[in-house]
Order: C-alpha cells, then sequence, then structure tokens
C-alpha cells in the first residue's frame, strides 16, 4: 500500500523531488552501514576483479562499470549526478582512473554520508540539484549518471545541464529505468538536449539477471535492519523477487537502458535555437 502511493504521487513533478529527497534523506541518516555503499539493481553476467571490501557489492559495480567505461574516462574530469551513497563514484575514480572525479547528490545526508567515508585525492563529493548544477560551462569530459534521473521533477532541465557541463566532444554515460511505454519519450528528451545518442542499449535482460542474482544477500541484509512496517516498502526500492518493480521488470512493464551520448565538436553550450 505504501509502495503504491509513494508511486502515485510521484506521478506530480512537485511532489517526487520532495519526495525523493525525503527519502534519501532518511535513508543515509538511519542507515550508514559499510556493506551498503551502492544503490542500484546491478548488472549481470560479469566478471571483474575486486578486492573482499567490495565483493558483496558486485552487481552493482558491474553496473557502474559498464556504465561509465563505455567510453575510455582515463585522465578526464568526470562528473557523477546523483551519487548515493559514493561507492560507485568510489568505485569509477579507483579502477578507471580518472583525473578527477566530482561527485553530486541532492541529499545532504548522503554527501554527509560519503564525504566522511571517502577521503581519497581527486575524488570530491557535494550537494547539488542536478537540473541547476553549480559548475562552469564546458567542464567535464563525461557525465556519469546511473538510476538516479526517474528521481528528477525536469528530464529536459538535467539534460540541459548536462549538455551545458560538458566539454565539446564529451560523453553523457546513462543508465535508468521507465516504463515499457515512455521509453520514446524518454529518447526525445535526451535528444531534444542537443546531444546524439551514439549507442543506446536495452539491458534488462541484465539486469534482471543481477537481481535473481543479488536476491538473498539483499533479503538477508532487509531482515538485518529493518523493522516490520518497512519491510514491504524496501522490498520494491530494492525490487526483490516478487515485488512489483520486479515483476514489471520481467513482464515487459518497465525496461532499463542504457545510452551514451555524445557532444559534437560544434554544439554550442545552448541548444535552444
Amino acid at each position: 500500500m505504501i509502495s503504491r502511493l509513494f508511486a502515485y504521487l510521484c506521478r506530480f513533478a512537485p511532489l517526487k523531488r520532495l519526495l525523493w529527497r525525503r527519502w534519501y534523506q532518511f535513508l543515509a541518516d538511519r542507515y550508514q552501514l559499510p556493506e551498503w555503499q551502492i544503490m542500484n539493481y546491478g548488472y549481470a553476467p560479469m566478471s571483474l576483479p575486486l578486492d573482499a571490501a567490495d565483493e558483496p557489492e558486485r552487481y552493482g559495480i558491474h553496473l557502474y562499470h559498464h556504465v561509465a567505461s563505455a567510453v575510455p574516462i582515463e585522465g578526464c574530469d568526470v562528473l557523477e549526478v546523483g551519487c548515493g551513497r559514493g561507492g560507485g563514484a568510489a568505485y569509477v575514480h579507483r579502477a578507471l582512473r580518472p583525473a578527477t572525479m566530482t561527485a553530486v547528490d541532492f541529499s545532504a545526508n548522503a554527501i554527509a554520508l560519503c564525504q566522511q567515508r571517502y577521503t581519497c585525492a581527486g575524488l570530491t563529493f557535494q550537494v547539488a540539484d542536478a537540473e541547476a548544477l553549480p559548475f562552469p560551462a564546458e567542464s567535464f569530459d563525461a557525465v556519469v549518471n546511473v538510476e538516479s534521473s526517474h528521481c528528477y521533477g525536469s528530464m529536459e532541465a538535467f539534460v540541459r545541464e548536462v549538455q551545458r557541463v560538458l566539454k565539446p566532444g564529451g560523453y553523457f554515460l546513462h543508465a535508468d529505468f521507465r516504463d515499457g511505454d515512455k521509453i520514446g519519450h524518454w529518447r526525445e528528451q535526451l535528444l531534444g538536449s542537443g546531444l546524439r545518442i551514439v549507442q543506446e542499449t536495452d539491458i534488462t535482460p541484465n539486469v534482471l539477471a543481477a537481481l535473481d542474482a543479488d536476491h538473498e544477500r539483499k533479503l538477508a541484509l532487509m531482515r538485518r535492519i529493518l523493522p516490520p512496517r518497512l519491510f514491504g516498502p524496501f522490498q520494491d526500492f530494492a525490487a526483490l523477487k516478487g515485488s512489483l518493480v520486479y515483476e514489471h521488470f520481467r513482464t515487459g512493464g518497465m525496461r532499463y537502458f542504457h545510452f551514451v551520448l555524445r557532444k559534437d565538436e560544434h554544439s554550442l553550450t545552448d541548444p535552444s535555437p
């Protein structure tokens, strides 16, 4: 019931931003677990050599690796929008070796948690609004955005900001999910920014495979930390097998896509006529 009410209220853009912000503020304040540093549905199959500390969140790391390694970013200035608890940005910084990794999120509690956990040179976290990024035009070689944009009030405002802060020739590395009948509109929103799609992949089967493989670990973690009243909403949030979200993926009601977009050399910072 709570999950359905939340989903209904999120149909209204002003409420959607507020509800998601408060949800992530609550999670970062209440659950500061060292074994929970990444919040996405994951990607499989993939085999990466990981440190023991990263192993519990292997599938979430897989998704970050799949998205962020779509183009070479070693030595680049990279921005992640919607970094959550920071584990993805930390992995990308460590494994793919950008010159700088700047990670932002609209949850002040989540950013405080990131700043407490990660103190690596070249990796910084700050509070920022995805729809009004606090950076000069043409600041970054790549922008990474993983399973976050469905929380935003205006996708159009967000992708305009991505286009603005990208350097000419830079890439937007984007992955998220939408209702199956909204994929065309999502594509139009991306293209309306002035960016060009160079790769588009439906990775729903890979996400489902990761949800299956990671089910028991997530279920055990939830049983350990959650009070009974939150168990139902968390099943949908985590897309456990049998949840509404999982079934939507399984039946095609929702689909998960990975996009690589490029800001062409001749693109203007303002894509409007």
